[in-house]
């Protein structure tokens, strides 16, 4: 294997000279790398992970690499499920929960009680740069995360509503139920933060960072969901039955659990081309839903540096911002879920004017 030093990547820029392993691809498949005193061995470096475009591992090795300063952050303590594409975007994909046993010891797990599996789970968390390269060089194009901590896995961090348009609705139908859903947030004096799924959908985030529990974000995420639905029955459902999506956006409010993931901000997309899941602003947001072009709405991974470099990381309040779910919604605690949720749909009809 050919030997290559990958320079260290500064949490003050992303304009580092340094290799890049697309470089490095053009003289070898195979390399080893040192990163923050780590040693890693990438391989098949030249292998074409997106065939429509030609965008080889090498490049999403480096496009990490390059992103790891905002990724990170958002990386940290959080339980990952892998997914990975081998042969690339257009072959067999799958799922990795447990971190694999080949697995360097400097990669930090998280061990999560799984019901399903009646056993705990221990899952990858990627804390640092070479932990990044490593589940990278695995052709994880796509890094699914909890919404809570390893060591707080009860605790969420954020509420999340992920917006699936069902066609021919797209993602400026999403905009349109994205701008409702902050509306709602804006009038309880909360922020919320959007983002691409980098698919074709939108997701709203509201952090809180704070004292709560998913059946607190899973009943309020409900009734914003099914209020939404009736209020706009023609542009929203709130039932996971596929056959009621068409030309409609789902606002799925189920994603609020701690059995689920959800895509990661900054994670690349196993779509024909190296889309990324990018936070806009919520002008942006209303400029997608006034051009109605989805176009607007893509980017790419190189696209995605050359815009972070401009606006820095528009998530980065998600790390910090503390905020308590409205009383109105949440109330005391109610004796089922059921009851909990019509209060909160109480509450929430009462706030709307």
């Amino acid at each position: 294997a050919r030997s290559a030093v990958l320079y260290e990547v500064s949490l003050m820029s992303l304009n580092e000279e340094r290799f890049t392993l697309a470089e490095m691809a053009a003289k070898s498949t195979s390399v080893e790398v040192q990163i923050e005193g780590r040693t890693l061995k990438l391989s098949n470096l030249d292998k074409i992970l997106y065939p429509e475009v030609g965008f080889a591992k090498a490049q999403v090795v480096d496009y990490y690499t390059r992103i790891a300063p905002l990724l990170l952050p958002h990386l940290k303590n959080r339980p990952l499920t892998l997914k990975r594409y081998p042969n690339g975007v257009t072959e067999e994909f799958f799922y990795e929960k447990n971190c694999p046993k080949h697995r360097p010891d400097w990669v930090h797990t998280a061990s999560i009680w799984s019901g399903g599996n009646a056993r705990y789970m221990d899952y990858c968390t990627v804390d640092d740069l070479p932990s990044l390269v490593w589940v990278a060089n695995l052709a994880t194009l796509e890094l699914h995360t909890s919404l809570s901590l390893g060591d707080d896995i009860e605790r969420p961090r954020h509420l999340v509503f992920d917006l699936d348009p069902g066609p021919p609705a797209t993602i400026v139908d999403c905009a349109r139920v994205g701008l409702w859903v902050k509306e709602i947030f804006d009038s309880f004096g909360m922020e919320s933060f959007a983002k691409t799924s980098g698919s074709k959908g939108l997701q709203l985030y509201v952090p809180l960072n704070g004292e709560t529990n998913y059946e607190e974000t899973k009943t309020v995420s409900y009734a914003i969901a099914t209020t939404l639905a009736e209020q706009h029955p023609e542009h929203v459902v709130s039932l996971m039955r596929k056959d009621l999506r068409t030309n409609k956006v789902f606002i799925d409010w189920s994603q609020n659990d701690a059995s689920k993931t959800t895509i990661n901000v900054y994670s690349l997309r196993a779509r024909e081309n190296p889309s990324v899941s990018t936070p806009l602003t919520w002008d942006e947001v209303s400029d997608l839903l006034e051009s109605g072009d989805p176009a607007r709405s893509v980017f790419q991974a190189p696209e995605l540096l050359a815009r972070v470099e401009k606006l820095g990381d528009l998530f980065s309040p998600l790390l910090t911002l503390q905020q308590r779910l409205p009383d109105a919604l949440v109330g005391a605690e109610g004796p089922t879920r059921r009851s909990a949720q019509a209060r909160a749909r109480s509450g929430l009809r009462r706030a709307q004017p």
